[in-house]
């Protein structure tokens, strides 16, 4: 298992920054991410403290905003001095440059392993999952808009990342993501069945919103 002096630092320094983000990429998101990474760096056998502290550091960007998060969160992570007793300069660049490869629109693939594994975890392809946290996003950064624009917003999202063509990429073969991934697809092609389930998850949010 990774180090526990590092787990420490991370768990009381790191993730709280979280709790500060919208609700697809809060506490609950970056712990599902360090769990996947984990188990996908286990089952690859790499470093797990690598890892760890890559899953961790991996959305801390988003403080600056979306566009160029992955680049900011491999920035926080290399500034970060503290890292600096458990990893050398050689270390911490390989975490870095996972960091900023593990954004799903990337044009290119990522440059190491533990890039290819934070980006398999984050994915976390469960088709409701990602539908609701795409409605959250869109009812966090847009809380002016109305129904239809949130269900317009995520038709777009659908389009341009899950469907067909989109740009999700997935790096490991036979993954739970990819048999998910299709049923996610399923799913967007089937737009009255895609309705029924925005209804169902925007009423939702909108009650715990107010």
């Amino acid at each position: 298992m990774f180090n526990k002096k590092l787990e420490e630092y991370i768990e009381n320094n790191i993730l709280p920054e979280y709790s500060e983000f919208d609700k697809g990429h809060g506490i609950e998101h970056v712990r599902t991410v360090i769990e996947k990474s984990l188990k996908l760096a286990a089952d690859c056998n790499a470093n797990l403290d690598y890892a760890y502290v890559i899953a961790a550091y991996h959305d801390l960007g988003l403080c600056e905003g979306r566009e160029f998060h992955h680049i900011v969160s491999g920035k926080i992570l290399e500034a970060d001095n503290a890292l600096r007793q458990w990893f050398s300069e050689d270390e911490i660049k390989i975490m870095k440059e996972a960091v900023e490869d593990h954004r799903a629109s990337s044009k290119n693939p990522p440059r190491n392993i533990y890039g290819k594994i934070v980006a398999e975890a984050d994915r976390d392809i469960v088709p409701l999952k990602i539908i609701k946290r795409t409605i959250q996003y869109s009812i966090a950064n847009s809380p002016s808009n109305d129904k239809e624009q949130h269900w317009a917003n995520l038709l777009k999202h659908m389009a341009e990342k899950y469907a067909e063509g989109g740009y999700m990429k997935l790096w490991f073969e036979n993954s739970k993501n990819a048999k998910r991934l299709r049923e996610l697809r399923k799913i967007i092609s089937d737009k009255e069945q895609l309705r029924k389930i925005f209804e169902e998850l925007y009423d939702t949010e909108i009650f715990n919103v107010n």
